[in-house]
């Protein structure tokens, strides 16, 4: 079932999670699969007009606010994404704290904040 088809058509914003930090991204709210959304923005650029279409998966929604036509906010708790868990009972840090908290680590001689290259081509 189609969580979110009540936004269809509408002008979105929605909050997703990606990795560690959390994404804006609005648009034209154009389908529900029941899987994901997918939000389309039209523009122009250098004198063509271009599409951009992008599918953001369930689990990685955060919140998803309807927009006025200028662009505010209409309801700023319009759907909340999913059922809370309860892991999210839980207080957690901002993403943005835990970024910061990874980066003083890899400066005060912690572990590197770096992912480690695992998969190096092989030299001749």
């Amino acid at each position: 079932m189609a969580r979110y088809s009540a936004f269809l058509g509408r002008r979105v914003e929605v909050q997703y999670r990606a990795g560690d930090i959390l994404l804006p991204a609005s648009g034209t709210f154009v389908a529900d699969s029941g899987r994901s959304i997918f939000l389309e923005e039209h523009f122009e650029q250098r004198g063509q007009e271009k599409q951009f279409r992008w599918e953001i998966p369930y689990q990685y929604i955060v919140r998803i606010q309807d927009l006025d036509t200028d662009g505010a906010s209409s309801n700023p708790t319009a759907a909340p994404a999913g059922p809370a868990s309860a892991s999210d009972a839980t207080p957690q840090p901002p993403p943005t704290e835990k970024l910061r908290n990874s980066a003083a680590a890899g400066a005060s001689g912690g572990a590197s904040s770096l992912l480690p290259f695992s998969n190096r081509p092989k030299t001749a």
